[in-house]
């Protein structure tokens, strides 16, 4: 594979070997790109901004519009690299290929739809016979920096809102899944002028610095891990800077429950891709009341998920990304039952696949919820009533997103309030999203937010032009 640099595939003799995480097998290899690579790339996108610039709205959205019926006639193609180069799946690949498609859709839709607005400046001392509006404005150079988990639907959230408001792209994707990324960026690159979308390919001590520091770039969007965000934002100066980071999201469960659905909801945000999702449940907190009914049910409903080839069409846990992600849950799972944990169900490892995990008796202090565990591990907090739960929820340094499930809605309501994240959904686990909402949570899981309307509001910069009518 190669990446793409100025409408053209940019070709390096140092590569990196991308492996299956089932098999082991090379899918394929991708150039080791350097500093010097991602100046010619970020030289090549800022040049094309300017063509880009000129481009009228009618005319990017329909090249947007174009690349949505391409993606479409690659679904399955696509994501069956994912799978490939993720482990996730194939049916969660195929899932993500379908938002993915949509998301290029909203784009297309959005960038019709970037409006300034007539202000009225009579309002303020000394504005009487002024007219005056505003126009929305590229920023110009947006560069994209995504993880492995969702490589193509995180890479057309960052790419596909900026080329909408007339902003050249460059995506960093994760160098253990940049296959699939990259042929979405060949998808929409057809469309537009050379260099309106770049890729690199590499570590980041190589390529994200100069991404990060280059007074070319005016915008970064990144998915990734708190440390890194954090690094991100504290060397990047005056360019915006939006983050996806971390979550550690909680799972209410309250007493007047419906516990087949919230057992349901516990299982698909708890295990979808093997737990490897920022937004997925990592901490079940239940009302003493009905703890015990919920678990039975939740360990009978985990013992029937297949375990296995992703290929297959009824796998659900697949392998982790690597064997050494694999061996950090079991390490947080061992440390849970060392403190007191109970093992309700799994805890086992064979190589980068781990059982999917069922832990009672979870205390605050434990590593497993106060960390985010990016695995197949469900640990279990018992509480007494909604305020505990509350509290226990908020007991955390992340904000991502969130689920109660309960038919009280003064409950819900009360949770709604005062759970301390960028959404909470009711009777619905946290790993809901669609791909036009905002997305994005407080505290350490982040800044800004994605979903494509609310992406295209911070790639755009604001002027005001006044007539003085007087």
């Amino acid at each position: 594979m190669k990446t793409l640099i100025n409408g053209k595939y940019y070709e390096k003799n140092e590569r990196i070997d991308i492996v299956n995480p089932f098999n082991g097998q090379v899918v394929d290899d991708v150039p080791k790109c350097n500093k010097t690579d991602v100046k010619v790339a970020i030289k090549s996108a800022k040049n094309s901004q300017k063509i880009l610039n000129n481009w009228s709205a009618y005319k990017v959205s329909n090249g947007l519009y174009s690349a949505y019926e391409d993606l479409k006639r690659e679904k399955k193609k696509i994501a069956k690299t994912i799978t490939e180069e993720t482990g996730k799946p194939i049916k969660d690949s195929i899932m993500e290929m379908e938002r993915s498609i949509e998301t290029l859709k909203l784009s297309a839709e959005e960038g019709k739809r970037i409006y300034g607005e007539t202000i009225p400046l009579d309002a303020g001392l000394g504005g009487k016979g002024f007219f005056a509006f505003t126009q929305k404005l590229p920023l110009g150079v947006v560069v994209g920096i995504t993880p492995f988990n969702y490589p193509v639907n995180l890479a057309i959230h960052k790419i596909a809102p900026a080329i909408a408001a007339k902003n050249a792209t460059i995506l960093k994707p994760s160098i253990k899944a940049p296959i699939s990324a990259i042929r979405l960026c060949e998808i929409i690159d057809n469309y537009f002028p050379d260099g309106v979308v770049n890729t690199v390919t590499g570590y980041g001590d190589e390529v994200g610095d100069e991404l990060i520091l280059n007074p070319d770039v005016n915008k970064i969007t990144f998915t990734g891990s708190v440390p890194v965000g954090i690094m991100i934002k504290s060397r990047a100066g005056m360019k915006r800077v939006s983050l996806e980071l971390g979550g550690n999201d909680p799972l209410i469960i309250l007493k007047d429950t419906d516990i087949k659905k919230a057992v349901k909801g516990a299982i698909l945000g708890s295990y979808l891709y093997s737990g490897q999702i920022c937004m997925g449940v990592k901490r079940i907190i239940v009302d003493n009341e009905i703890a015990d009914d919920f678990l039975d049910l939740f360990v009978k409903e985990t013992k029937k998920l297949k375990i296995g080839d992703p290929m297959d069409m009824n796998t659900v846990i697949g392998p982790l990304i690597d064997e050494v992600a694999a061996e950090v849950v079991e390490r947080s799972v061992n440390n849970a039952i060392q403190s007191g944990a109970t093992l309700v169900y799994g805890g086992r490892r064979d190589g980068n696949f781990f059982q999917p995990t069922i832990l009672d008796d979870i205390n605050e202090d434990m590593d497993v919820v106060i960390n985010e565990t990016f695995g197949p591990v469900s640990p279990i907090i018992r509480v007494n009533g909604v305020d505990e739960a509350i509290k226990i929820a908020n007991n955390t340094e992340f904000g991502l997103q969130s689920g109660v499930f309960t038919e009280n809605i003064h409950d819900g309501l009360r949770c709604a309030n005062e759970i301390e994240a960028g959404s909470v959904f009711i009777n619905k686990q946290s790993t809901f999203r669609t791909d036009n909402m905002p997305f994005g949570g407080f505290k350490l899981s982040g800044v800004g937010k994605e979903g494509v309307k609310y992406a295209v509001e911070d790639m755009v910069k604001t002027k005001l032009i006044g007539f003085n009518l007087r």
